[in-house]
């Protein structure tokens, strides 16, 4: 009978990791497109204040939500300071991509406006996740 290899362990950490972080992707998008819906709308405030005030207090969950769940047991906790402002670098070439995608896809090539869903649905999280795994939760 062959035993586990150690590799099969890291995938399926990683696999563990990567289903956590689209859940709380999900939420988190939802949260971000509901919260953006909400001021812009409801509250009448300029869209693009709106969004801002959206992505940044989606940041903080997120950064509560990545760190207590999607890497869990993934690196070392210490240096908060640190993860913390690798994080918000992380957000913000996230939404940096978005938004490139966008201008890229809608305004550059002319194409129609759900164009940039699709990188930013696929692309982006992968990015994010990476950078997130290596560099801010390692």
């Amino acid at each position: 009978m062959l035993s586990r290899l150690p590799v099969e362990d890291h995938h399926r950490r990683l696999l563990g990791q990567l289903v956590r972080f689209a859940i709380s992707g999900i939420v988190l998008t939802i949260g971000c497109a509901g919260g953006y819906l909400a001021l812009a709308t409801w509250g009448q405030i300029q869209p693009n204040l709106a969004m801002t005030i959206s992505f940044i207090v989606i940041s903080g969950i997120g950064y509560l939500l990545h760190s207590h769940w999607s890497f869990k047991d993934h690196g070392s906790r210490d240096g908060q300071v640190t993860r913390t402002l690798r994080f918000l670098t992380v957000n913000t070439i996230g939404f940096l991509a978005n938004q490139a995608f966008v201008w890229l896809l809608v305004e550059y090539l002319g194409g129609p406006e759900w164009w940039p869903v699709i990188p930013i649905v696929f692309v982006t999280p992968l990015l994010t996740f990476s950078l997130n795994r290596q560099w801010v939760f390692s």
